[in-house]
């Protein structure tokens, strides 16, 4: 069986983030090691102990998620980093986000299977 990948969980809605964290535990292949609810939180999660995945929403307050991708880039140029954004928003985003950096972008509601399937590629 394939190591266990550690994810940061980073959503401003506790709902969406025990959804993901929930997907992601019951797969058995990743293990959700936080959860920040904004920007701010995730970089001071991001740096003292980075994950090998970040799932961050778009939009959050004090620092959203595109800025907090750039900032997350710099620190680490080779994070994996998969935007979270709801369907309606995706293909605005979309563009932004993967220039920014982000190695994909996950819509939600979430689908498990497709949510598995985007993080199990990167």
């Amino acid at each position: 069986m394939a190591e266990t990948r550690t994810v940061l969980v980073v959503d401003d809605s506790a709902t969406i983030a025990k959804q993901l964290s929930k997907i992601l535990e019951e797969s058995g292949r990743y293990k959700v090691v936080g959860h920040s609810r904004d920007g701010l939180e995730a970089l001071k999660a991001f740096q003292s102990s980075p994950p090998d995945l970040v799932c961050m929403d778009v939009v959050m307050p004090n620092l959203d998620g595109v800025q907090t991708l750039r900032m997350i880039r710099q620190i680490k140029p080779d994070a994996r980093v998969v935007m979270i954004s709801s369907v309606g928003g995706v293909a605005d985003k979309l563009a932004e986000c993967l220039k920014a950096g982000a190695t994909n972008v996950i819509s939600k509601p979430f689908d498990s299977a497709k949510v598995l399937q985007v993080l199990d590629s990167v």
